[in-house]
């Protein structure tokens, strides 16, 4: 799938055609006070640079046995990283704490319910931020999504669709389905089939004569 479209880390990586067409990383001070914080609280964490990324979390966890599957970077000390894009703070003990230390920077948190984790991105950085960078327009696409980090995705788009319960995100959606492989599939091909009978039916009209 590497020649589709695609926005990661929250709108950090926009791609396209098989090329990065854009990466934004955290400005040097805001990267070293996070950093700090990470350090004064000695917090587990993910954080990804451009393409390398450095975990301290537990093998267990369920965020590590997503990261990079196929082993195409390198799990890194953070001393290496020059460039940071993207931080999660994993099992946060007393979250308001950490929550009020990165708050007072110039960034975007989320909260990712009560699994004990932030995840933060740069300032103005988020999935909308990145659709823009592919050409999208306000209205013009359908979401589905199942946290926090999908709220602006879901302001803008035409369609919104929660996978499974998020309070925050509930009240963006439009319609809600079960985190269940078969039914998101099938409200997918919905939507494709929707679309195939809407540009048939347009082209009909279009090719009638008058």
């Amino acid at each position: 799938m590497h020649g589709y479209p695609l926005v990661g880390g929250n709108g950090a990586f926009v791609a396209n055609h098989k090329h990065i067409i854009s990466t934004v990383h955290f400005e040097e001070d805001v990267k070293n006070e996070i950093l700090a914080i990470i350090k004064d609280y000695n917090l587990k964490y993910l954080i990804d640079s451009k393409w390398d990324y450095a975990y301290t979390g537990s093998d267990n966890h369920p965020i590590r046995r997503n990261v990079d599957p196929q082993q195409r970077a390198r799990q890194v000390n953070l001393d290496s990283m020059d460039i940071i894009v993207k931080i999660v703070l994993l099992d946060l003990s007393d979250h308001k704490v950490i929550l009020d230390e990165v708050s007072r920077l110039p960034i975007v948190i989320h909260k990712h319910g009560n699994e004990g984790i932030l995840d933060i991105s740069p300032l103005g950085i988020d999935k909308w931020s990145g659709l823009q960078q592919l050409g999208l327009q306000d209205r013009s696409f359908v979401a589905f999504g199942n946290d926090a980090n999908d709220i602006s995705m879901f302001r803008h788009a035409h369609t919104s669709v929660m996978i499974g319960n998020h309070l925050e995100l509930r009240s963006y959606a439009a319609e809600q389905i079960p985190a269940d492989e078969m039914v998101i599939t099938s409200r997918l091909l919905a939507f494709c089939n929707q679309e195939v009978a809407a540009a048939a039916s347009q082209a009909s009209t279009k090719s009638t004569p008058r």
